[in-house]
């Protein structure tokens, strides 16, 4: 397992993802599946960044973990900011137009569509969500 420690603000997002990268290179994973991990990390990490601690900081941890038959690798973001559990959060609407369509939500709905697995806990005071993708 490998895990980064870090505070959770916006403009330290280039490291998460380059953490996240260096471990999916040593996958020899496809950069299409790369790309769409990419984007959920960075959704992830920046929801965390804006709302778990607002209006202070915190520290968020990232773990990549990989597993075998299939192969796959799950990320697992740690923060001890606002119990917050997205899974229920419902999807939006996407047959209405940009227009008639609340704003948010749309962020977590794609991570949930281009994931094969997602799944969110609080525990011990944190927020535990995990993300899995099969290689």
């Amino acid at each position: 397992m490998n895990e980064l420690i870090i505070e959770a603000k916006v403009e330290n997002l280039d490291q998460v993802l380059a953490f996240v990268d260096e471990r999916l290179e040593s996958l020899d994973c496809p950069m299409k599946t790369r790309m769409q991990i990419d984007v959920a990390v960075e959704e992830l990490f920046v929801n965390i960044a804006s709302y778990a601690y607002a209006p202070g900081t915190g520290d968020a941890a990232i773990r990549v973990e990989t597993k075998q038959d299939p192969l796959s690798v799950s990320i697992t973001f740690i923060d001890s900011g606002v119990p917050y559990n997205p899974l229920k959060k419902p999807d939006p609407d996407v047959t209405l137009s940009a227009e008639e369509r609340k704003i948010g939500g749309l962020g977590i709905f794609m991570v949930k569509k281009s994931m094969d697995g997602m799944e969110y806990r609080h525990e011990g005071g944190k927020n535990i969500l995990t993300i899995r993708k099969n290689l």
